[in-house]
């Protein structure tokens, strides 16, 4: 008998998950040092949450089946249903709702942390990110909504954007809201359809649209989507409200005019922003990018926003009867990195260790010592970790991109003088070791 070979496990990641390496996380690092650094400015308390949360705790996603999956990954522990949350707003809408006695009013909050949805992935879309929130929580003034503008500018900008390289488009519900009044829709079920297939403006445009609207539209792919049955003057209606170039509704108004107080000038008005089709309640706002982002395949396309937010007034009443009208903005760091890494002038230096060769393992007294002097004055360094030949030690400080090695033999230990390689020019130079320092920094 022949025994069954033993099944190896993938060494593939399922679809929507990624492997991030140093550069990426060195420039995500940047970013969340800038966040910190303005957030801090502004005044906003820094929290965190857990990862699960009870699903019914996530609002719109409460389970209808026996199992929640819609949108959420979740598990049974004993008789409730757990989820990874969904994203940041959720859980804040819980921590406020559970702490509301403690906290102050309004409550300032910002958080950075993992999300994940149980959707399909594309480009630059992952299942799990790395998200950033800052919220208003306890206040109607609209100067709450306009600062959230302001401050994710300031961020935007203080990691390398210039005022022409991004938007935030402004929007209100209650624009829709009065559109739903003027075409005589009060079935909820028929808004929802409505909604979505507004904020496919950008991907499909208005004649994709205009399909939605009416009985529906076949992708090519010949897959159908059902329409909202809106007949023609509806749909005429509607394209006329959105192609509107300034607001009239109060909320908006207002918040245009402490724009203008803070001399803040990047925005724009677009009606046809959606976002949170079920619990955004007043002004919403998208940030968007407007340089092209390649995919892997070096293929310019349609990235999308980065991130937005808007007014929820009714979210943490969903816990019980508690006054926190609450504002927000959100975004998708790993998607803020993704696009950066693609701009030439962004770069972020990534510290490499000079790498000390192994001649004699019974030289490892000097080895460490000598680490030690340039590890003590901030120089990256590292003993060679293994057991090879010269040749594979090159081979390895080469492939971890070291700027230099520092050759240390018998005869150089005798003599108190290593010989220091640049990586980069292939000068070498046997320098004393009081010096070897001042040399180094040169090179790095």
């Amino acid at each position: 008998m022949t025994k069954d070979k033993k099944n190896k496990p993938s060494k593939e990641l399922p679809l929507g998950f990624v492997d991030r390496q140093e550069k990426e996380l060195l420039v995500r690092d940047f970013i969340i040092s800038n966040i910190k650094e303005v957030m801090i400015k502004y005044g906003f308390q820094y929290l965190e949450t857990p990862s699960f949360e009870y699903t019914d705790s996530i609002g719109k996603f409460l389970p209808d089946k026996d199992r929640p999956d819609e949108g959420v990954f979740s598990f049974q522990d004993e008789k409730k249903w757990l989820s990874l949350r969904y994203d940041l707003t959720a859980p804040l809408a819980r921590y406020v709702a559970k702490n509301y006695l403690e906290i102050p009013k309004p409550f300032k909050r910002y958080q950075l942390g993992t999300v994940w949805r149980n959707e399909k992935p594309g480009p630059g879309r992952f299942r799990e990110f790395l998200q950033f929130d800052a919220d208003f929580v306890g206040t109607k003034s609209l100067q709450a909504d306009a600062e959230l503008c302001v401050l994710i500018s300031e961020i935007l900008e203080k990691c390398g954007l210039s005022k022409e390289e991004y938007i935030i488009k402004i929007s209100s519900r209650k624009i829709t809201e009065e559109l739903f009044k003027k075409i005589n829709i009060d079935n909820n079920e028929q808004r929802l359809t409505v909604l979505r297939a507004l904020d496919k403006i950008d991907r499909l445009g208005w004649n994709g649209v205009k399909q939605l609207l009416g009985e529906g539209r076949k992708d090519k792919s010949g897959d159908f989507t059902k329409g909202a049955n809106l007949n023609l003057s509806s749909i005429e209606t509607v394209e006329k409200e959105l192609n509107k170039k300034s607001p009239d509704t109060k909320d908006l108004l207002e918040i245009f005019k402490i724009f203008k107080d803070y001399g803040f000038s990047n925005f724009e008005f677009n009606p046809s922003i959606i976002r949170g089709l079920e619990y955004y309640t007043g002004p919403i706002f998208e940030v968007s990018l407007k340089f092209d982002v390649k995919n892997n395949k070096g293929q310019v396309i349609q990235f999308g926003s980065i991130g937005g937010g808007g007014r929820y007034d009714n979210l943490v009443n969903n816990f019980g009867n508690y006054d926190a009208p609450a504002t927000g903005i959100s975004i998708g760091l790993d998607r803020l990195v993704y696009a950066l890494m693609q701009k030439k002038e962004f770069k972020v230096k990534q510290s490499k260790p000079v790498v000390i060769c192994v001649f004699d393992k019974n030289f490892m007294k000097d080895y460490i010592n000598l680490q030690k002097i340039l590890r003590n004055v901030g120089v990256s360094t590292e003993i060679y970790p293994g057991e090879s030949k010269l040749k594979k030690q090159m081979e390895y400080a080469n492939k971890i991109n070291s700027p230099a090695v520092i050759l240390y033999g018998e005869d150089e230990i005798k003599s108190g003088k290593p010989t220091l390689r640049d990586l980069s020019s292939g000068n070498e130079k046997s320098i004393p070791i009081k010096e070897l320092v001042n040399e180094i920094k040169k090179i790095i």
